[in-house]
């Protein structure tokens, strides 16, 4: 029987609410703190027909390890009895497509409605971009204050939308030319954004990429 790849790096993105996995099989897997909430190994949890629920914007609050062979998560709506095993992470990394496709259609079967009350309608998002470098001179500007598009919540997203609004100079804000970083600490693509937010781009070479013909 084959063994169970074993994690080579846990770490917790706060902000983001994504705990990222990387085993020693090379398998790296991003997985929310909802995810894992609602998928939780807990036999309360496992035995309830109706699926977890408003756990959007649920977060982990501590990491307790379990022996060598699991952890426990204290999440803080105050559940903290799961034990999830490395197979049980490793397996909900590999399924989160299809796990969470399944929990979307027995939200719906129940009549849930997910999403309700979620933070980011409730209040407008506005952040700081300061920019570096020769992209100070590309995109005639230092510093920008930006009202965020609701959809726009995470790094990718923000710079997907501000290389559309540069149109013929987006290609200076691709992610092989640049680095991010929020709040003075770098960034993942996936690290979520919030009122108040301070976003640095910074180019990784110290010439500018040549323009796509």
């Amino acid at each position: 029987m084959a063994q169970t790849p074993q994690p080579t790096n846990i770490q917790l993105h706060s902000k983001s609410r994504v705990l990222s996995l990387t085993f020693d099989d090379d398998s790296h897997f991003d997985l929310p703190c909802e995810y894992l909430r609602v998928f939780s190994p807990a036999a309360e949890v496992k035995a309830d027909d109706k699926p977890v629920s408003g756990k959007e914007q649920v977060n982990i609050t501590a990491i307790e390890p379990q022996g060598n062979y699991a952890l426990s998560f204290v999440f803080d709506d105050g559940h903290d009895t799961g034990i999830y095993s490395w197979k049980t992470l490793y397996n909900l990394g590999k399924q989160q497509h299809s796990n969470w496709r399944d929990y979307l259609q027995r939200l719906e079967a129940h009549g849930i409605e997910r999403n309700r009350g979620s933070d980011a309608t409730q209040q407008q998002r506005q952040i700081t971009i300061l920019y570096f470098a020769y992209l100070v001179n590309k995109l005639r500007k230092e510093s920008e204050q930006l009202t965020l598009p609701d959809k726009v919540d995470s790094v990718e997203k923000l710079i997907e939308h501000l290389q559309r609004r540069e149109r013929e100079r987006g290609y200076l804000l691709a992610a092989e030319h640049i680095q991010v970083t929020v709040n003075r600490e770098f960034a993942e693509s996936f690290t979520r954004l919030d009122d108040g937010d301070e976003i640095g781009i910074t180019p990784v070479t110290p010439t500018p990429p040549a323009a796509p013909k």
